[in-house]
């Protein structure tokens, strides 16, 4: 039957060889001399054969020695190697990170923010994909994505949620537009005039059909693109006015062509949130991430 080895005894063998005494080597290795002295007899028992002949003036190799001491003098090395592998990897944070995240998060707030995690993290890689809501949250239950950002939403079993940031819904219009004098703009009004809308069934676009229903109207978008500078392209263009969150409406009409105008609504106060499936514990790299994109 074969009998375990482990690798400490290995290396208190190695050292009362290299030492001639196990008086020495316990005083190396700090342990007690009897302590020392009984690893060394339960390796040999392990071994079934005498790796040390002992006598007043100390220790000396058998055969059997001689070769468990080649061999164990680079396990120990490789050993020893190991630890400073995984201590080095303990201390730097590095690693890929899948993100996935909607449209308004990657115009809006995204780019800055891991430009500065990129700094702080240089070891780390982002992967980062833009979708819909929904499809962020199936790619965090799938395992798909490590890290998602998405609109605030009631969640599945299995996923933790983080406050990302706040990012209203705003009116922009054309200059000159019967709208653009206008403090603030009530949903009601703005669906009494011709609509640009964005991404159809996205999440923005189901929340604005929903809400008009809630009014007993329809949101009706006369022209429907995929993306906010597309959005801004037509309402520059005079083909309607569109409701978009601040941040996108910030990075696209933000030229003397547009006006933009809080909606006023109390549902108009977006929240967007940061998501990843439970795990314990995560990777050091996605808790980075998760820690940092926290608003």
């Amino acid at each position: 039957m074969t009998r375990r080895i482990d690798s400490y005894s290995v290396r208190l063998f190695v050292s009362a060889a290299r030492a001639g005494s196990i008086v020495r080597a316990a005083q190396l290795e700090h342990i007690a001399p009897s302590a020392l002295s009984r690893r060394l007899a339960d390796l040999e028992h392990a071994f079934d054969t005498p790796l040390l002949v002992r006598s007043p003036r100390g220790v000396t190799l058998t055969d059997a020695g001689r070769l468990v001491l080649a061999k164990g003098e680079r396990i120990d090395d490789e050993l020893q190697a190991l630890v400073r592998e995984v201590q080095l990897e303990g201390a730097e944070v590095r690693g890929l990170v899948r993100l996935y995240a909607n449209m308004s998060a990657v115009v809006g707030f995204l780019p800055e923010r891991l430009q500065r995690f990129m700094a702080t993290y240089p070891g780390v890689t982002v992967s980062l994909h833009e979708q819909d809501t929904r499809d962020v949250l199936r790619a965090c239950l799938d395992d798909r994505a490590d890290v998602g950002v998405g609109v605030e939403t009631s969640l599945p079993s299995g996923i933790d949620a983080w406050r990302f940031a706040v990012d209203p819904l705003h009116v922009v219009v054309p200059t000159g537009h019967a709208l653009a004098s206008e403090g603030k703009i009530p949903f009601g009004v703005a669906l009494t005039y011709p609509l640009v809308g964005v991404h159809a069934g996205g999440a923005l676009d189901r929340s604005l059909v929903e809400r008009a229903a809630a009014l007993e109207k329809r949101f009706a978008p006369t022209v429907s693109v995929s993306s906010f500078d597309a959005v801004c392209r037509m309402v520059e263009a005079g083909l309607g006015i569109a409701i978009i969150p601040q941040s996108a409406a910030a990075a696209y009409a933000g030229s003397p062509r547009f006006v933009r105008r809080p909606l006023d609504e109390p549902w108009a106060e977006r929240v967007l949130n940061v998501y990843a499936l439970r795990k314990t514990p995560q990777p050091r790299a996605v808790k980075a991430l998760i820690e940092y994109l926290q608003g």
